[in-house]
């Protein structure tokens, strides 16, 4: 069918309204989603359920260390016994590990007494790893490769590296492998939560945004049900982590879609109303009109004008730039706590899987609890209370003898460190503009790869100190959030205005409205 006075220009064609001299209605992404694509449909639901499983993945690489790196069992071999002393006191040969010396990296290498800093120095190179990806990668999905492209080369690279790691012929090989492979871990919880979240409408996008940690904590589950299965052999857990990793880039990344939004800001306006009109078809809602046009984020006309901004204009705003220092001092503080608290289940003389397992499942109501909370509280005293509330409980842990008490305080400790986290993320996402926003979540996801380069060393600490390290961080870090910028919500700088400054609300006409008076989202 052909529309009136338009030749041979087919109705559903997007211009077709506007040659019909109909009104041209220029919207941004979410008041498309809100008025006629749907906010959360079983489009969205499909897609997030679906990307999120990247943060399952990213828990095995992630922790697949704990285990790995292990100090197992041993016993003495020299007649007449050892009379009660250590490993370190004990002559070469008097003594053997439980299960030969493949078990785990310690054991093959001997990572013992002396040596066992390099433990530590292991998982740190692997953060360091992830510090560096998440620079690179977060330019890389705001640009040309975008947020699928990005996850789909993390994750094959991924699994090359998790392969490889299972045929280290030596320490030095093993903590070079590990490095490259934090190199494309660390981004792949960011992007795949953009990934995720950036078709959710507005209303629905914080609940969402705090449900993707669901995945993460089932993937710590999961990766401690499977060393327990394979707990004589370090290079089979490695090899056997990794080939998930290439299911996932083999059966559901292909079906999954790219971001509208990164469509947008890449100026393909045509590509991101594809996607929005296969969203509200699979919604079954009304199809969006042909003289909707979209803007870049609410009235932005200036985008197209100016070139990409980068991570160097929100450090110059007066606006972001603050946002973006205390959104990385938190940061920090957070990850040294939950990174440190989880991979401290090795030292609380209990079963490392069972105690691995009970941290990540008191992980679980924290999520639920703060997805209920957000609204009442908002996200700043949340943000605070959480992260006080861990800190107290480690300093607790601090103050009390090892065994089941200590183990407790580390629980709640976890409870309220995993809520801290999920909502700082949420959080900071609200606080910049679509153009800069995974650059801006890369660089505070730097900071928390920091702060996990950091955790390890706490933890090869151990005993009462390292609970009590843990329990500063997360009395600063709360701390910090009492000067951190108020609960935006939907209502964050969303644009680039054409002076080459951003914007705080939305312009109409020569009036700046303020965010707090409208959603700006």
């Amino acid at each position: 069918m052909e529309a009136a006075g338009t030749g041979n220009v087919k109705a559903e064609d997007p211009r077709a309204g506007l040659l019909n001299g109909g009104r041209e209605e220029r919207l941004g992404i979410d008041e498309v989603l809100a008025k006629y694509a749907g906010e959360f449909g079983p489009w969205q639901a499909r897609q997030f359920a679906l990307v999120s499983l990247a943060w399952l993945l990213d828990a095995f690489h992630t922790m697949v260390t704990i285990f790995a790196d292990r100090e197992p069992e041993w016993r003495c071999v020299r007649p007449g016994g050892c009379g009660g002393l250590g490993i370190c006191g004990l002559e070469p040969g008097s003594w053997e590990w439980a299960g030969g010396p493949g078990v785990s990296t310690v054991a093959e290498w001997g990572l013992i007494c002396g040596q066992k800093y390099k433990i530590g120095l292991v998982q740190s190179a692997f953060f360091a790893g992830c510090m560096l990806g998440c620079g690179i990668f977060g330019h890389l999905s705001d640009s040309f490769l975008g947020r699928k492209g990005s996850l789909i080369v993390g994750c094959i690279v991924n699994t090359i590296l998790g392969c490889l790691t299972a045929f280290s012929p030596s320490y030095t090989i093993y903590v070079l492998l590990r490095i490259l492979t934090g190199l494309c871990t660390g981004p792949m919880g960011t992007t795949a939560f953009l990934l995720a979240t950036e078709p959710i409408g507005p209303s629905r996008r914080a609940a969402a945004g705090i449900s993707v940690f669901y995945f993460f904590s089932a993937g710590i589950i999961f990766i401690a049900l499977l060393a327990s299965c394979l707990p004589f052999s370090w290079r089979s857990l490695y090899f056997a982590s990794s080939i998930p990793t290439l299911a996932f880039v083999l059966l559901i990344l292909p079906f999954l879609s790219e971001s509208p939004r990164w469509h947008l800001i890449r100026r393909n306006p045509d590509a991101a109303l594809r996607i929005l009109r296969s969203i509200a078809k699979s919604n079954s809602r009304s199809n969006i009109p042909s003289n909707v046009t979209l803007a870049l984020d609410n009235g932005a006309e200036a985008e197209a004008e100016i070139s990409p901004p980068s991570i160097i204009d929100v450090i110059r705003s007066r606006v972001t730039r603050p946002r973006l220092i205390l959104s990385v001092i938190t940061s920090f503080f957070c990850s040294i706590v939950y990174y440190g608290l989880t991979l401290n289940a090795a030292n609380l003389d209990t079963n490392i899987y069972l105690s691995v397992i009970i941290n990540s499942v008191s992980e679980l109501p924290a999520f639920t609890i703060a997805a209920f909370l957000i609204g009442r509280f908002g996200r700043r005293r949340l943000t605070v209370g959480t992260m006080w509330l861990s800190g107290v409980f480690c300093v607790a842990g601090a103050a009390v003898a090892g065994g089941v008490v200590r183990m407790a305080c580390g629980v709640m400790g976890i409870f309220g460190i995993a809520a801290t986290y999920n909502l700082l993320l949420v959080y900071t996402a609200e606080l910049f503009p679509t153009t800069v926003r995974n650059t801006a979540l890369g660089c505070v996801q730097q900071a928390e790869q920091i702060g996990a380069v950091v955790a390890p060393m706490v933890v090869v600490m151990g005993g009462g100190v390292t609970f009590l390290v843990f329990g500063v961080c997360g009395v600063v870090g709360g701390s910090a959030g009492f000067v951190h910028a108020g609960d935006v919500g939907s209502a964050a700088v969303r644009y680039y205005g054409r002076d080459g400054g951003w914007r705080e609300g939305q312009a109409i006409g020569d009036w700046m409205i303020p965010c707090k008076l409208i959603q700006c989202w």
